[in-house]
């Protein structure tokens, strides 16, 4: 990270006293905090030292014998002695369960963090949308290549709504805008929004209003509105919520104990506080952890562990909530631009690094990030979850600028993915730096498409 970043602890202005330079990035800010709602996605990092914020460092919950057990707790400690406040990850290999956590629940308290926390996992809820769709689709009550407008005729009508398809809402090809722009605008209105309640309904309309990202089925444009309208068909098609539905044919099916849509802006359970720096605009980063998740809904509003979402996708990766054919359907890929590695089902992610091929998602919502990738058979699985977001400075195209968090979370996920018998050596991560065939997702990847 440059050298003179400022120091998220230090007290900074009111959002009024800013510069003018300075409110319109954090305007931009808003907007791409937002978008990040979970893109394909990396983390970054401040410039401050861990020893700035007191903390235990990592403690574990060992099951079985079998997993690099010192490996992983010594790079989930060492990505928090990097600057990430607190963090928790649960690795699987087989029956072999590790899980672990790091830092601090809450900077103030110096409260430590679990590994069973509960978190907001952001855009990996559209795994849970998506497999909700293909259930359907396997009952024969939707088709994939069917147009929207068949099923939401006033919502997506005309031309538009002909052209559409289900699957080009799940793989996100639709080309539909991004209602964040509009919500997310003003310069302070994550904090506006804080307590607002949101009709999915509205957030539909605004993203169809908004200016297209590209043409229908031309190329993969993320856009949180494509599940939003999802989550409208399910209730079109179920005659229930969609929470409703994804809670007792999803998430129940899986046998997940802590995953839920939140009742309210409160997060239930043990669950540490999330800090949101908006690159740099908030100094020292604010607590978003109380947050009314409508504005997300059946795009990125669910609440699970680490330990729930290795669950989750290795019952669907087993074919335990899907029939054969619809998960030969979520596992049909489109390309992500501007990175070779990824590639996008519908509502799930496959990955390819030189160790092997993993499927799953990641998840970003103001001060909680997620990551969650299995091996295709289900067998080897991380999923990671920390409360500190959006850390990184912003380069002159206001990009993420990666640094020495990022290199310390790459270490724990090639460490966790890997395994002790191929190790961050077969990827070339060396301490301190980056590996070019490990891709960093990079967060504002979604923005792009402005």
């Amino acid at each position: 990270m440059p050298s003179g970043s400022p120091n998220p602890l230090r007290p900074h202005p009111h959002p009024e006293l800013l510069t003018k330079r300075r409110r319109a990035r954090l305007a931009g800010a808003a907007t791409a905090v937002l978008l990040a709602l979970a893109v394909p996605a990396a983390t970054a990092a401040p410039a401050w030292a861990a020893s700035e914020v007191a903390g235990p460092v990592a403690v574990a919950t060992n099951h079985r014998t079998g997993l690099d057990r010192p490996a992983l707790d010594g790079t989930l400690r060492a990505f928090h002695d990097a600057g990430m406040y607190g963090a928790y990850s649960a690795v699987r290999d087989g029956a072999e369960e590790w899980r672990g956590a790091a830092g601090v629940a809450d900077i103030t308290t110096g409260r430590p963090t679990t590994p069973d926390m509960r978190h907001r996992i952001g855009s990996i809820t559209k795994s849970f949308t998506a497999v909700a769709v293909l259930q359907q689709a396997g009952a024969g009550r939707v088709e994939l290549d069917a147009p929207i407008g068949r099923y939401l005729p006033a919502l997506v009508p005309g031309e538009r709504g002909r052209a559409i398809t289900v699957r080009m809402l799940l793989n996100h090809t639709s080309g539909i805008g991004e209602y964040t722009h509009e919500i997310f605008a003003a310069p302070d209105s994550l904090e506006t929004n804080r307590f607002r309640q949101f009709d999915p309904r509205e957030l539909a309309r605004l993203g169809l209003k908004a200016k297209p990202l590209g043409k229908p089925g031309q190329a993969h444009h993320y856009a949180n509105t494509n599940y939003v309208i999802a989550g409208l068909l399910l209730r079109k098609i179920t005659g229930e919520s969609p929470e409703k539905y994804i809670t007792d044919h999803v998430i129940r099916k899986a046998g997940l104990r802590h995953t839920y849509f939140p009742r309210s802006p409160h997060i239930t359970g043990p669950h540490a506080k999330g800090y949101e720096a908006a690159f740099g605009a908030y100094d020292p980063p604010r607590d978003f952890s109380v947050y009314n998740m409508s504005w997300a809904g059946t795009a990125g509003s669910l609440i699970s562990t680490t330990a729930d979402l290795n669950q989750f996708y290795r019952s669907l990766l087993r074919g335990e909530l899907l029939a054969p054919a619809q998960l030969r359907e979520m596992k049909k890929t489109v390309p992500v631009e501007g990175d070779s590695t990824v590639r996008y089902g519908l509502g799930l992610l496959s990955m390819k690094l030189p160790y092997g091929e993993f499927w799953g998602h990641n998840g970003k919502v103001p001060g909680s990030m997620t990551w969650s990738l299995s091996s295709t058979d289900g067998k080897r699985q991380l999923s990671l979850g920390f409360n500190l977001t959006n850390y990184q400075e912003l380069d002159d195209n206001n990009l993420p600028i990666p640094g020495r968090i990022d290199t310390a979370m790459k270490a724990h996920l090639i460490q966790a993915l890997c395994g002790k018998e191929n190790g961050a050596s077969k990827v070339g991560l060396r301490p301190g730096g980056t590996s070019s065939d490990v891709p960093l997702w990079p967060e504002a990847a979604g923005a792009r498409d402005q």
